[in-house]
């Protein structure tokens, strides 16, 4: 039995708008701030900070994956592509090696790939930086760790900063 035309075509256009709907759109590298020369290294579940990441989800391998770093210099949730490999990464998680560094630490999902991995300068593109007050927030009821003092110390500096900034700002206009 054959179906009617129009049938078809609505029906062609129901999958086309679901394919559409689902697809995710990669940000545009040219478009995103590039950052040269960022050392970073690797770490996996195996190692003492375990299967989770700072906020308490699992640490992730797959499409975006894990990565650490000292969240004043990148904050909780920033996005970023490493430019020689394309993988995408989001900061998640951070280290205690990692406190007053530009050192990214990316996830990795076994030791060998760690150890593969080692030390590298790579060029990093910025595709969405991370929230400082979601960092905060997070950051705040672990004060007791004096690694975490210090996270939370350069962010309120750097805040305090940007709030100073805006209300000099307001009075020069």
């Amino acid at each position: 039995m054959q179906m009617p035309k129009c049938l078809n075509l609505t029906l062609a256009g129901v999958a086309a708008s679901l394919v559409v709907g689902c697809a995710t759109q990669k940000p545009d590298v040219t478009s995103a701030q590039r950052i040269q020369r960022v050392r970073t290294t690797a770490y996996t579940h195996t190692e003492r900070g375990g299967p989770r990441n700072a906020v308490g989800d699992r640490l992730c391998g797959h499409h975006v994956m894990s990565a650490a770093s000292d969240w004043s210099r990148f904050p909780l949730g920033t996005h970023f592509r490493i430019a020689s490999t394309n993988e995408e990464y989001i900061i998640d998680d951070y280290g205690t090696a990692l406190i007053g560094t530009d050192t990214i630490d990316l996830y990795k999902a076994n030791r060998l790939a760690m150890k593969q991995w080692g030390v590298r300068h790579v060029d990093i593109a910025i595709l969405e930086w991370g929230s400082e007050e979601k960092s905060l927030k997070v950051l705040g009821p672990r004060c007791k760790h004096h690694y975490v003092r210090k996270m939370v110390a350069a962010l309120e500096k750097k805040r305090g900063k940007t709030v100073a900034q805006a209300s000099s700002t307001r009075r020069s206009l």
